[in-house]
């Protein structure tokens, strides 16, 4: 009878672990939350969207490892790899507003995706004093 329950219990958490993420949904984050697009989305286009790589500095210094990316327009991953123990994140905004936001990680991955019209954006670390110590980039959508 033991047995069976645990069975049960173990089955019933993998079907509930399959069932979370993924998803269509173009502006919620893999493994977090994010601020849904705000007044930027929209724009016609099908497409499966792309994927950008960004990562911070290992040693927990504020900056990432580049700051320029640039992407088609549409919706746009971009997925964070912080190996520090110091936490960062990646928030986009468009003309002093924030349109997306990943979780805060440290020693870990995130990621956070938007739909974004063609235009310049900025992604920048968002905990206080990281943004000011150079955490931040351009990312040019076409």
């Amino acid at each position: 009878m033991k047995k069976a329950t645990a069975l049960f219990l173990v089955l019933s958490a993998l079907a509930l672990a399959a069932c979370g993420g993924g998803g269509d949904d173009t502006t919620a984050a893999t493994g977090g939350e994010t601020t849904a697009a705000q007044g930027g989305g929209g724009g016609g286009g099908g497409g499966g969207g792309e994927t950008l790589k960004l990562s911070a500095d290992p040693s927990g210094a504020f900056k990432y490892n580049t700051d320029q990316l640039s992407a088609k327009a549409g919706p746009v991953t971009i997925d964070f790899d912080n190996p520090a123990a110091v936490s960062h994140d990646v928030t986009i905004e468009k003309d002093g507003s924030e349109v997306a936001a990943s979780d805060l990680v440290a020693a870990g991955s995130t990621s956070v995706t938007a739909q974004l019209k063609p235009g310049e954006y900025t992604y920048y670390c968002s905990v206080p004093g990281h943004r000011e110590g150079g955490m931040e980039g351009t990312l040019t959508v076409k």
